[in-house]
């Protein structure tokens, strides 16, 4: 977090503070928009930034990425290292496209080398909404505090219909055995329904969850490949 946003969570601080944090997260929002409006049809990878280059879920998710590339799809990621780099690199080396919304920390995290557009966000709040906004379905591969985040706010979401019902696609499902066990130790206490259990996909397999988006998103939604929007010059936007 930054400092501002430390100070904001703290409790009530000046009207002056409060306008201030306010404008500046305008700002993010607006930044963010800018720079991922012209994207098209999106599929965001989340997973570690600790898993590198010969780790098997990194050459899982840069294999996954290139087939879902190919499918008229642009990957995006949270634009770091790891599972997010496999996952851009995937998508470019299969001539498809691919971008990142990266976040701005204290040890800077520096955005990975095969995005063809990334921008900077300070908030993570802001990240999210913006990685959930420009999404048509959502990759999740082993991860820490921050990939679990990210998937059950995209579930959550789903669930609760703030979104459409985008597919969510789980790799490796020994790595996420206990998860898988407590879901359905959930549905079994009736925390949550059994209809939630076809929200997400768990499996090992490219070829099955490639199939899975495919068929759950660009047939279920009517995807085009081609880019929705122009931009507009007098705005000075790029596509």
């Amino acid at each position: 977090m930054s400092k501002t946003e430390i100070r904001f969570l703290e409790g009530p601080q000046s009207r002056w503070k409060e306008l201030k944090f306010t404008i500046t997260v305008l700002y993010e929002f607006i930044k963010g928009l800018r720079a991922l409006h012209f994207v098209g049809p999106c599929v965001t990878v989340f997973g570690s930034a600790r898993f590198g280059e010969g780790h098997p879920d990194y050459e899982m998710a840069r294999e996954l990425s290139g087939k879902i590339a190919k499918l008229g799809f642009t990957i995006m990621t949270g634009g770091g290292p790891g599972i997010m780099e496999a996952a851009n690199r995937g998508a470019r080396e299969a001539g498809g496209r691919s971008v990142g919304c990266n976040i701005e920390l204290p040890h800077e995290q520096k955005p990975n080398p095969y995005m063809d557009k990334w921008v900077s966000i300070r908030y993570f709040f802001i990240r999210k909404t913006l990685l959930s906004k420009y999404s048509y379905a959502f990759v999740v591969f082993p991860g820490g505090f921050g990939t679990l985040d990210e998937y059950f706010e995209a579930v959550t979401l789903i669930q609760t219909k703030k979104i459409s019902e985008f597919p969510v696609v789980i790799m490796d499902k020994e790595f996420y055995k206990h998860i898988i066990a407590h879901i359905y130790l959930m549905k079994q206490e009736g925390t949550i329904s059994p209809d939630d259990m076809n929200l997400f996909f768990f499996t090992d397999n490219v070829d099955e969850a490639v199939h899975y988006i495919q068929h759950n998103a660009i047939k279920k939604f009517n995807l085009r490949p081609e880019k929705p929007f122009k931009p507009f010059r007098w705005l000075f936007e790029r596509g």
